[in-house]
């Protein structure tokens, strides 16, 4: 038990890759170096797959339509035609996360493990968020909704601002963290075969879920940021 104490707080860890040798020194998290080679993956997959493009689609190009059109459809049916402005954010959301949670398989580590990075992309998410809901509504009518239904739920609602990230943020981390636990125990147990199996379910099922989970929430919130009066 020990071991997997050390080896739980060294997961905790925030690690870093290199530094930047100017104004004494730019740590750089090997989460975001991660984050770089997520971006450069997606990037050169884009030019892969917008090369050619036909009218009627066929192999990689009729699987990307497929994924866009499940992941719009999903989008609309939560928040209505009102939400298609807000499809660009949300999909790129869910297929960084996803990104994030599967790049274990190829041996790096996912961004998702660092808490800053769940907790960036949940304060991020809230903001968007409030900021549609104050484009939308206006100032007055944003701060007016706090102490809507009554006046009484002002504290409550406000004291959701901090919730709703921290929720998005401890659901998201909690998780990839609470899979690492799950699977060091299981290897302490059954050292040969069973976690090799159960890896691939938490990296590549789990992962997705997880993902999914995440954009879901913040469509919600999104979708009653934005409803009509």
């Amino acid at each position: 038990m020990e071991e997997l104490s050390e080896k739980l707080l060294e997961e905790l860890e925030c690690r870093i890759a290199f530094e930047i040798p100017i104004f004494g020194g730019i740590p750089v998290p090997e989460s975001c170096v991660v984050t770089w080679i997520i971006m450069a993956i997606l990037v050169i997959l884009c030019r892969i797959f917008v090369r050619n493009l036909k009218t009627v689609p066929t192999g990689p190009q009729l699987l990307v339509e497929m994924l866009i059109g499940w992941l719009n459809n999903f989008f609309l049916e939560i928040m209505g035609e009102k939400g298609k402005k807000f499809l660009p954010f949300l999909e790129t959301l869910i297929i960084y996360i996803a990104f994030s949670n599967l790049i274990g398989l190829i041996g790096l580590r996912p961004p998702t493990k660092d808490f800053n990075v769940t907790l960036g992309l949940s304060v991020m998410s809230i903001i968007y968020i409030q900021y549609c809901g104050i484009k939308k509504k206006g100032v007055k009518k944003w701060l007016k909704s706090f102490k809507e239904p009554v006046a009484l739920l002002l504290p409550i609602n406000i004291l959701e601002l901090v919730i709703r990230p921290l929720s998005l943020c401890m659901r998201l981390f909690g998780n990839v963290l609470g899979a690492f636990v799950v699977m060091e125990l299981v290897k302490l147990c059954v050292p040969v075969g069973v976690p090799v199996i159960l890896g691939l379910y938490f990296d590549i099922f789990d992962g997705l879920i997880q993902a999914y989970v995440f954009v879901f929430l913040s469509s919600l919130f999104l979708a009653e940021a934005i409803e009509d009066e």
